[in-house]
């Protein structure tokens, strides 16, 4: 979608989102006749004033007078509803849209972009656009509609009146425009202020142990004043051209109003005007009064959707992860091969550098070395979070960026040290992702429950498979966390292992445990280890020593210590 400041961009978001014509069209036309029946009540008032007495007193005007109110209240129900049932479907495909597209984004944008400033794309800026269509722009084609209809009845009525009346439309544009122009400038620095602020209470809550263990409730008050200062400050300035607006706007209107009445009682007493035509024309006025000031908000709101629209149309246009579509294929008993990857996250920044190595089917090939030095990117570029800068990697024949992700992916099993887990049951847990997740028996779960040795302290729970883990699994234990993580590898039977030291954080009497559950798990699968610990990887097939992003080393534990120097430092200090 093209990006720019006018309109276009807007209405081709909005027509994007598959708009209910028929709903809209209905809408729009019942808050049309809500306009034109409101047209009448004026004239139909007039006739009253001016028939006014017991004696005269037109009971069919009466009668008419309530018809109308209340055909323009059935029909303003109607409308009302109908353009709420609109702007509230647009909101939700542009929400469904962008959450689609959020969650085929690639890790490399979530790096760039804090997760608190998304949720708010996806929540605020959709409901500023669904406020503008089903609120403020049916009231104002409402108020057009009032406005020109109004100005028409009284250019008949009294001419003379009317273009005293309409004297103080320039007026108004002139007080208008210059503080509308102020109010777009404002409410957009207020929209990209609350999506920061958001972003920062988000980052918060999620890290709220750490933050309470690090004491840092200080730190993160005076970060928290800071933010609401800042959303203060915009929010009073907003106030300020509010504040102007009002009462400038009150007052033409009210000068307006006292030289009408008081030039209409003039022709009243002259007896060139009746007093319900006088009452009538009055009434218009009110017609034409209550659009106008209704405009301030509506042009405000406008500006506010076009930069809501921007930011959801830069993510809307952002590129999806590469390799949603592919060749589907099973890659049992293939090699893997990494042919001279280098890759940098940062242009100019590499991180790993001609990185070559082979795994053959069924291998243990274990990455080790100093922190930093690449062993977690190249499990990145091994499950596709990013694509290498240069070289390929192959499984068999077939460069892995050739495969479908849902194809390659499905066919990893990965457990890191961070165990990590969604909010939800251990069933929800164990059967994330899979697409046939309701239909797998409890019969299967307990099986991989006990592979990973994690059945026992599940069936010490009052409702076993359905015991909630609670916010990333905070109420499990990290041998528990650990144990599900591994139980759910199983289920997905993977075809390839990888495992970022899965037992790093873990107590001795756990890691016992869990050491056992991954040997089982390991067996007759290719399997990747970034090791802290070279304790678990004697026994790999190969070892590949990874020093700022570059191999120097390769083979197994016994021959790295024979011929590689830092490995074998690192080899005395751990296993002496």
């Amino acid at each position: 979608m093209e990006k720019n400041n006018g309109l276009k961009p807007f209405l081709t978001l909005i027509k994007s989102t598959n708009v209910p014509k028929l709903a809209l069209t209905i809408g729009l036309i019942g808050s049309v006749i809500t306009t034109l029946i409101g047209l009448t009540i004026p004239m139909l008032t007039g006739e009253l004033v001016d028939g006014f007495s017991l004696e005269s007193l037109s009971i069919w005007i009466i009668i008419a007078i309530v018809v109308v109110f209340i055909l323009q209240a059935v029909v303003d129900g109607v409308s009302t509803y109908l353009l709420a049932a609109v702007g509230q479907r647009i909101v939700a495909r542009m929400r469904e849209m962008m959450w689609n597209k959020m969650i085929r984004l690639p890790v490399r944008y979530f790096d760039k972009q804090a997760s608190g400033e998304s949720v708010s794309r996806v929540v605020n800026d959709t409901g500023i656009v669904k406020d503008l269509i089903s609120q403020h722009f049916p009231q104002f084609i409402g108020g057009i509609i009032s406005i020109i209809g109004a100005v028409t009845i009284l250019l008949i009525l009294d001419w003379k009146m009317t273009l005293m009346m309409l004297l103080a439309v320039p007026i108004t544009a002139a007080i208008m425009i210059p503080l509308g122009t102020k109010m777009a400038k404002v409410s957009k620095g207020l929209q990209d202020e609350t999506a920061t602020f958001s972003g920062m209470i988000q980052h918060t809550i999620s890290e709220i142990r750490l933050m309470k263990a690090s004491t840092a409730e200080s730190v993160e008050k005076q970060k928290g004043v800071t933010g609401i200062g800042k959303l203060l400050r915009f929010g009073l300035r907003e106030a300020r051209i509010f504040a102007l607006i009002g009462p400038l706007m009150y007052t033409v209107m009210m000068l307006v109003i006292v030289v009408i009445i008081g030039y209409g009682g003039i022709r009243v007493a002259e007896g060139s005007m009746t007093t319900g035509s006088l009452v009538a024309f009055l009434l218009y006025l009110f017609q034409i009064i209550f659009p106008i000031t209704s405009f301030a908000m509506f042009f405000t709101q406008l500006q506010k959707a076009k930069g809501a629209t921007e930011r959801i149309i830069t993510i809307l246009d952002s590129d999806d992860e590469a390799g949603q579509k592919g060749i589907e294929m099973d890659i049992t008993d293939k090699s893997i091969e990494v042919s001279d990857v280098s890759f940098a996250y940062e242009d100019g920044e590499p991180v790993l550098h001609h990185v070559s190595f082979q795994a053959n089917p069924g291998e243990m090939i274990a990455f080790a070395g100093p922190s930093g030095g690449g062993k977690s990117t190249m499990f990145a570029l091994l499950e596709r979070y990013y694509e290498p800068t240069t070289g390929e990697i192959r499984v068999g024949n077939t460069s892995i960026h050739q495969l479908s992700l849902a194809s390659w992916r499905s066919q990893i099993g990965y457990v890191s040290q961070e165990n990590a887990m969604m909010a939800g049951t251990i069933r929800e847990n164990l059967t994330y992702g899979l697409p046939e997740a309701e239909s797998i028996p409890d019969d299967r779960l307990w099986e991989v429950a006990k592979m990973a040795y994690a059945d026992g302290f599940i069936q010490e729970f009052s409702n076993g498979m359905d015991t909630e883990v609670g916010e990333r699994g905070v109420k499990l234990s990290g041998g528990q966390r650990q144990r599900i993580n591994i139980a759910r590898a199983f289920l997905r039977n993977p075809k390839i292992l990888m495992m970022d030291e899965a037992t790093a954080s873990l107590d001795s009497q756990s890691e016992g445990i869990v050491q056992a559950a991954l040997t089982r798990l390991m067996e007759g699968r290719t399997t990747f280890v970034i090791a802290h610990r070279l304790s678990t990887i004697v026994d790999a097939d190969k070892i590949i020593f990874i020093e700022k992003g570059t191999v120097t080393g390769v083979g197994t534990h016994q021959e790295l210590v024979e011929n590689h120097e830092l490995y074998r430092e690192f080899a005395e200090q751990q296993l002496t």
